[in-house]
């Protein structure tokens, strides 16, 4: 076989689809987020990032920056292998215990990405807990349905946010131990689950609860502990998985819960066991971070003040955009072709950078524009973007929202 020719042949379909990734070659610079460095055929040139998951700007907090600096200093760049081989470091456990703390849970376990966290988390309890039947929303990220996968447990996918379905779903299941598998905030659509709801009904039926909360931590709630801390629900939510690649501005997964749980997937867990740990400076900087944003909600307030005026201003100017609770803003464009062009019109015209969302990430049909706005984007910042929207819907004939 012709192994480049088959590889060929699926790339050049991916591109007449208009579903191939093109990734900008971009350069933070500490101190001027959300304007970063963008290098291209012609040169380089600065940009206004759109849609970054660093969404408070604490990568570039001078706390977390100087925590991460001093410990490299102190304990070196890497963690010298597994915790299997090279210990617990110190640094490990202080951060586990302000995630523990975090979230009102009586432990925490370290893991390199949120994907990972979901993906090693859900295999061992599927496969190590007997005769497992694992109850899936329909829309959960990719790292949850791989793990689930992997761990070959029975899968029963319940209707999207649809916690009267989970109900019927898990009467059918019957008797079998059950683990209902949901997210707080679904990062496409930007939607909320009905969390209180999805709880109470796997409460009645015995079942364990599985939540991913990894576009929530840092953002909501009164120390940024998700929506399960706005809503009062982290105690009577079994396990509470989140990252640091995102509000908390750094990298690495998590999952939180019991002694006897957080223990049981740092015995069995191939996913932790034989992964190379975070190294210290990660961690310190991940813990200056989760600190900071335990006692400041200054970053939250400015940051749901600009996507109050935002959406606002495109409500005015009729950009179509799907309406939600949270932090995200899907523009919706509904074609590949026309999705990708309006996102390079943007950076080579407008100097904005929003990466386009296409299928398999979102339904043919859905494309979309992921825009995220963060504290520190300015007013004028926000008119610059709606302005050139407003003049690419114009110029590639895209449909206007109803007032």
């Amino acid at each position: 076989m012709d192994f480049d020719s088959h590889f060929r042949g699926a790339l050049e379909a991916l591109k007449a689809e208009g579903n191939y990734r093109v990734f900008a070659e971009l350069q933070r610079k500490c101190g001027a987020f959300p304007k970063v460095r963008h290098y291209d055929a012609e040169g380089e040139g600065e940009v206004t990032v759109w849609c970054s998951n660093d969404y408070l700007g604490m990568g570039h907090h001078p706390d977390v920056v100087g925590a991460m600096v001093d410990t490299v200093r102190e304990c070196g760049t890497g963690a010298g292998g597994t915790r299997n081989i090279s210990g617990n470091n110190h640094l490990h456990r202080i951060l586990e215990g302000e995630l523990a703390d975090l979230h009102g849970k009586e432990d925490a376990l370290l893991f390199t990405s949120g994907y990972v966290s979901n993906w090693a988390a859900l295999s061992t309890l599927g496969a190590k807990i007997p005769n497992a039947v694992i109850l899936s929303d329909e829309k959960n990220h990719a790292s949850m349905i791989e793990g689930i996968r992997h761990s070959r447990a029975d899968k029963v996918l319940w209707k999207h946010n649809d916690w009267r379905d989970l109900d019927r779903k898990l009467k059918a299941v019957g008797d079998r131990p059950k683990i209902v598998a949901f997210e707080s905030v679904y990062s496409m659509d930007g939607d909320i689950c009905p969390m209180r709801e999805i709880v109470e009904v796997a409460e009645a039926h015995g079942a364990m609860t599985y939540l991913d909360e990894v576009h929530a931590v840092g953002m909501y709630g009164p120390r940024g502990g998700g929506i399960s801390e706005e809503r009062g629900l982290a105690d009577r939510i079994t396990l509470i998985e989140g990252t640091l690649g995102k509000a908390y501005g750094v990298v690495g997964g998590y999952i939180t819960g019991s002694h006897a749980l957080c223990d049981f997937i740092r015995s069995f867990a191939s996913g932790f066991i034989f992964t190379t740990a975070l190294p210290p400076g990660v961690a310190a900087a991940a813990t200056a971070s989760i600190r900071h944003l335990k006692a400041s909600s200054a970053e939250r307030a400015a940051q749901k003040a600009n996507v109050a005026w935002l959406r606002a201003r495109l409500d005015r100017m009729g950009i179509p955009h799907q309406a939600n609770e949270s932090h995200i803003i899907p523009v919706m464009v509904g074609d590949p072709v026309k999705c990708r062009m309006i996102s390079d019109i943007l950076m080579k015209e407008w100097g904005i950078y929003v990466q386009p969302i296409n299928y398999p990430t979102v339904p043919p049909g859905t494309e979309r524009l992921r825009i995220t706005p963060g504290p520190l984007h300015t007013e004028a910042d926000m008119e610059h973007l709606v302005q050139a929207l407003s003049a690419l819907w114009r110029q590639c004939a895209l449909a206007h929202a109803v007032a």
